[in-house]
């Protein structure tokens, strides 16, 4: 078979092969599109009672919480994740996602118009119908339980694409769903490669909205796909370039500081779109900052993501690795300083791994300070007032997430509304929680947001329907 045909999983840890599995197609999508309309128009779930919708998603839900420990091992291996990060982390956080949005589902009411004594305006919220979501490789289960939370229990039929290198996740979470009592053709994942797979759901006729987490120029091609196709409904959530933002009073958090620090720049190994990727501190504060802060970094357990003391594994795979190396050999190269311990002794030669790592005084152009990395690397750079802060913060052009630290509450919602981001935190490093809007500005965010019910917004179409009255 040629290596379209199959898609093989690697350990990132190992650089050996988990498994091959059949690649869809561009006619595999095509005929999955065909019966999903067919389910969907069979009304076996789209016209089934919500309340009968929730029951299904919350015995799926119940399914993964027993399920939870083979979720996070298909996880920690395809990714390369630090089992103890998929444990109490991704797979609660998506058995919490499917949970909700099961219970959610009837509390998403349509609106009555104030059209007079003699009509009536009925405005009713239905679901789309087919529906796809594109997934990324860095929160793999994480990611599919946003989107089949909100497009299922909205009634949509939905195609689920995971990324090339971490399917394994989301095809059990469908074998689930089916144990689960979800009817045939309702939710299918449909392992593939981006420029075939992922190209061909955001061409299809059939597919009427689509949720794609991933590049930004990935991003593009989707919407332009969509453009030329039928217009269906995308929602984009891209890079970002995250800052973390300290004031002069940051250090009177201590060690929560630093932390928390640690947590925004390094979970996941730096693999994180809303990773705190450039420290900005006050200049009165940056020495102590950096002496903690990098302290801190070189203590973090670098290893075998199946290890639970492991606190960083390796890179998604050796093209991330040359990534990221070759941005920090350019910095250094161009005068930067770079803080990291290495990497211990002992981790297999095949491995993707890469030092969590430092670094100062980086050249204003460098890629460590405009590009998202996606990876343990992080910049420290200095301010002298909030104005400074904030167009430091904002001097890129994602606009995902932002973390603010100081006691002074004016100083924290100024600096709050002055950034631009779709998230901020204020002392702490955080996306909120379930109940809240998760979705980037500029360059990072276009069409709708995850979490929250607004997530219902992607996955639903208003009808009006106008009664004249007597």
């Amino acid at each position: 078979m040629t290596r379209n045909e199959t898609l093989t999983v690697v350990d990132p840890a190992t650089g050996e092969p988990l498994t091959t599995l059949p690649a869809a197609s561009a006619d595999d999508i095509a005929k999955a599109a065909e019966q999903a309309q067919l389910a969907y128009d069979s009304g076996v779930w789209s016209r089934l009672p919500v309340r009968e919708r929730s029951t299904v998603l919350l015995r799926l839900a119940d399914l993964m919480e027993r399920d939870a420990e083979l979720l996070a091992r298909l996880d920690s291996e395809d990714a390369g994740k630090p089992i103890t990060e998929c444990r109490t982390g991704d797979v609660p956080g998506a058995i919490e996602a499917v949970r909700w949005f099961a219970e959610a589902a009837d509390k998403v009411f349509g609106r009555i118009a104030p059209g007079g004594s003699d009509a009536l305006g009925l405005v009713s919220r239905e679901p789309v119908g087919v529906g796809a979501a594109i997934l990324p490789w860095n929160y793999p289960l994480a990611m599919a339980s946003w989107k089949v939370g909100p497009a299922l229990a909205a009634g949509n039929c939905l195609l689920v694409k995971p990324a090339e290198a971490t399917p394994r996740s989301a095809l059990h979470l469908a074998a689930l769903a089916t144990e689960a009592g979800l009817p045939d053709g309702v939710l299918t994942v449909l392992p593939g490669y981006g420029a075939e797979a992922g190209a061909a759901l955001a061409h299809d006729p059939l597919v009427r909205a689509l949720s794609f987490t991933g590049s930004t120029a990935t991003g593009r091609r989707i919407l332009r796909a969509a453009a030329d196709s039928n217009f269906k409904r995308v929602s984009l959530e891209m890079g970002g370039k995250s800052p973390q933002v300290l004031m002069a009073d940051a250090l009177s958090y201590g060690d929560e500081l630093i932390a928390d620090m640690i947590e925004a720049a390094f979970l996941t190994m730096g693999q994180n779109c809303t990773a705190g990727s450039r420290v900005l501190v006050h200049r009165s504060i940056a020495e102590e900052v950096v002496e903690r802060f990098t302290a801190a970094a070189r203590d973090l357990v670098v290893g075998d993501p199946a290890d639970p003391r492991t606190q960083q594994g390796p890179l998604i795979d050796r093209a991330a690795f040359d990534r990221v190396a070759g941005a920090v050999d350019a910095a250094r190269a161009a005068g930067a300083q770079i803080h990291t311990a290495g990497l211990p002794h002992g981790l297999p030669a095949r491995g993707s791994y890469y030092p969590p790592t430092v670094i100062t005084r980086a050249p204003a152009e460098s890629a460590v300070l405009t590009r998202e990395l996606f990876g343990p690397v992080v910049t420290v750079e200095t301010f002298a007032c909030e104005e400074e802060a904030v167009r430091m913060a904002n001097a890129t052009e994602y606009g995902l997430a932002a973390s603010v630290w100081t006691r002074d509450l004016d100083t924290a919602l100024w600096l709050a509304r002055g950034i631009e981001a779709g998230v901020v935190s204020v002392n702490s490093y955080s996306e909120g929680d379930i109940t809240t809007p998760f979705g980037g500005w500029k360059q990072s965010g276009f069409g709708g947001a995850e979490k929250s019910t607004n997530a219902f917004d992607q996955w639903t179409r208003e009808k009006t329907v106008w009664i004249r009255t007597r």
